[in-house]
């Protein structure tokens, strides 16, 4: 959101930011850091008497946002999990901000996303595995954290002609039973957005793409040599296709989204 305020022209407005809002870098160098997404300085955000407070219901907490509001701050808490309801935001900052140049910048996104979505239908979706997180457990067992298609990445990569081989996969409580290795819980009222995956069940999916971002996690070229291995055989590995990419292409909402439209395409297309 940072990002998608200067990049809309509303920059000067921006009082305080978050420690991880880095871009645009030759901008930001100057604001006032206020903390991470999860522990914000609720004190200075109030002392800095804004107008509204820009907040995410997934990387923002419930007792910060409600923090904020009881001393009076405005708070206006996002959650697209879609490229549309992405745009949507734009729209609403736009009309916020009453900019007729803003709305020709996110008019140039609806436009290019069409382009790209067309020229993707001209081929057979790519079947792709992003893991976003990678952990072992205490008894040696690795496994990778992926999305599915509740998600923005989802949304967005399937507009650009990919096929989510864990799509349709819930994330199952505990981590053992994410794994196969223990007995499922009830998971009502958790998010299952986000399964945990063993390497027998990436093997299975045999994705024809295996799309490595530098963040959350920050995947190397040690971990695809990593997963070369592990996965040998499968259609990926056998092509070779396992590109490291920047990560904030596929999970950042806004206006990255006109990075993501230059650079995805050409990775996704057979």
């Amino acid at each position: 959101m940072t990002e998608s305020l200067f990049d809309l022209g509303f920059g000067e407005t921006v009082v305080g930011i978050t420690d991880y809002c880095i871009h645009p870098v030759e901008k930001t160098g100057g604001l006032l850091r206020l903390g991470g997404p999860k522990n914000p300085r609720v004190e200075e955000i109030i002392a800095l008497k804004p107008d509204l407070v820009l907040a995410n219901w997934e990387e923002n907490t419930r007792h910060t946002v409600e923090s904020l509001e009881a001393m009076g701050v405005r708070v206006w808490v996002t959650f697209p999990q879609t490229v549309r309801q992405s745009l949507d935001v734009l729209w609403l900052l736009v009309g916020l901000y009453h900019s007729h140049l803003a709305a020709a910048r996110v008019e140039s996104l609806e436009i290019g996303l069409e382009w790209a979505h067309k020229a993707a239908q001209q081929h057979p979706p790519i079947r792709y595995f992003c893991p976003i997180w990678h952990e072992t457990t205490s008894t040696g067992h690795p496994w990778w954290m992926t999305f599915n298609r509740q998600t923005y990445s989802h949304d967005l990569l399937q507009a650009l002609g990919a096929e989510n081989v864990f799509g349709d996969r819930e994330r199952r409580y505990p981590l053992d039973a994410d794994l196969d290795l223990g007995k499922e819980q009830d998971s009502r009222g958790r998010d299952t957005r986000y399964p945990r995956l063993a390497v027998d069940e990436i093997r299975l999916a045999n994705p024809e793409i295996i799309l490595i971002p530098d963040e959350p996690y920050a995947f190397s070229e040690a971990h695809v040599d990593e997963l070369k291995t592990l996965l040998a055989g499968t259609h990926a590995v056998e092509a070779g296709n396992l590109p490291l990419l920047d990560g904030s292409l596929i999970t950042w909402h806004g206006t990255r989204l006109a990075k993501a439209l230059q650079v995805l395409p050409g990775l996704l297309s057979p």
